[in-house]
């Protein structure tokens, strides 16, 4: 793959272990600066929740009420994988001392590399960049949405694009997340007051719905719907780089546990809630998105400011691993310098152009979510970790007695697992490219071809 000069040979003895070549000079990363497993657990919060929120009651709108046990299945098997991804983690800093002691901007493809050589740190890489970039434009598409719907129709959502990518580029040079954890902070505690001021207005409006429908799903609606709720949970791209910036990576179950209980917290009721008194209403609207729904009143405005915030934040969170591989790639250096200045304003742009190419955003979270977010977050973290304790040298006593004592019904678990996220995953891409292609899903033209239009 050209320009992919991470890894270099070691020595025969080595050779089916490939040394991250950006690591050999780097300085390690001070325990002392690191995040805490509270902090991480914010942290993990502010980059999943959000979208979520937004999207979820049509989400269960088009997979019926089985929609709401999915959730919390969703969760389940999220938090578990987000776990096991952390275990991957560590069994690679701890077998590979000397190789991830400096500061590594690539963790997820690198366990994918110890555990199935180049061909799986070069998968994993597409699928987080893919990922990241996406998340990144659902994220700058919202905040467009948010802002026109503050101000109003008189400076168009297309306008917004680019005025909210440029505030956004200066705060995408910070470095890694130990550098911007305040940001994580505010990005949670935005959500949550968004939450719970959302769950409120929906209920006093029951009585403005009294005769709610619900369609029935179909096989095509539920699998578009199934991409949204991964989505909603699939953190997982960005979970290695933020585990790194740890203190002490091993609590990071911990923060995982944190950061999915308030998830839970923030997600289900507003998806409920939403469900139960709108119900086919966002079919009627053609939106996917709650605040096109509520009424427009003062908690309207309040929500939308706060979850404007949270994307904001969010995007800062998002897009911060997704440059770090880039930089790795090119080679630019971990400190700050002009060169990651002008490589993350270029990211930036890409992703303003892609936002005014799709400018509906429930698209691009739904393919996204049934595709790579399905993959890095079911599939992946159990077939590594599988592999990386199977393939465990002989001399690693300690791995050699985790297998031994890895329960049959885990390794059903993580089986499970795995066919649950390859079957969903390819059910619902292609679910969405048909709602897609038959004109099922909304999709709306460029930015760029409506503004020509309209100065011709």
């Amino acid at each position: 793959m050209p320009g992919f000069n991470w890894f270099k040979m070691k020595g025969k003895e080595d050779e089916e272990s490939i040394i991250p070549e950006a690591n050999m000079n780097q300085p390690v990363v001070s325990a002392a600066k690191g995040l805490g497993a509270l902090t991480t657990g914010i942290f993990i919060v502010g980059e999943m929740a959000g979208t979520g929120v937004l999207a979820l009651p049509r989400a269960i709108v088009d997979a019926g009420w089985v929609g709401l046990p999915l959730i919390i299945i969703a969760a389940i098997m999220s938090s578990y994988t987000g776990v096991v991804l952390g275990r991957c983690w560590t069994i690679i800093k701890d077998r590979f001392p000397e190789k991830y002691a400096g500061h590594t901007r690539y963790p997820y493809p690198a366990i994918g590399f110890e555990a199935y050589g180049k061909l799986g740190s070069y998968v994993v890489t597409f699928c987080v960049n893919a990922t990241l970039f996406g998340v990144s434009t659902v994220f700058l598409l919202l905040a467009a949405s948010n802002m026109e719907l503050l101000v109003g129709k008189g400076f168009s959502f297309c306008y917004w694009l680019p005025v909210i990518a440029a505030f956004l580029i200066p705060l995408t040079w910070l470095g890694t997340p130990k550098d911007f954890w305040p940001v994580a902070i505010v990005a949670m505690a935005t959500t949550s007051i968004a939450c719970v001021l959302l769950f409120i207005q929906i209920l006093t409006e029951i009585d403005d719905y009294p005769d709610t429908k619900h369609t029935s799903p179909s096989f095509v609606s539920f699998f578009v719907a199934f991409g949204t709720i991964i989505f909603a949970f699939g953190g997982h791209a960005a979970f290695p780089t933020i585990q790194h910036d740890m203190r002490d990576p091993k609590l990071f179950p911990k923060s995982i546990s944190i950061a999915y209980s308030i998830i839970i917290l923030m997600y289900f009721p507003v998806a409920a809630a939403g469900y139960f008194v709108y119900g086919d209403l966002f079919i009627t609207e053609n939106t996917d998105y709650i605040l096109d729904i509520i009424y427009k009143g003062v908690i309207h405005k309040i929500v939308t400011v706060m979850i404007l915030l949270h994307l904001v934040f969010g995007f800062v969170i998002v897009i911060n691993p997704l440059c770090q591989q880039i930089e790795e790639v090119l080679h630019i250096p971990i400190h700050f310098s002009w060169k990651r200045m002008v490589l993350r304003t270029l990211v930036v742009g890409l992703v303003l152009f892609t936002g005014e190419t799709i400018p509906h955003f429930g698209a691009i979270l739904s393919l996204v979510g049934g595709s790579t977010v399905t993959f890095l977050t079911f599939v992946f973290p159990s077939l590594f970790y599988l592999r990386l304790l199977y393939d465990g040298s002989q001399t690693d006593s300690a791995l050699q007695s985790s297998i031994r004592r890895l329960a049959f019904h885990h390794k059903v678990i993580h089986a499970e697992i795995i066919l649950v996220g390859v079957i969903g995953g390819v059910a619902s891409t292609y679910s969405v490219v048909y709602s897609i292609a038959s004109g099922q899903s909304s999709f709306t033209v460029p930015c760029y071809v409506n503004i020509t239009a309209a100065h011709l």
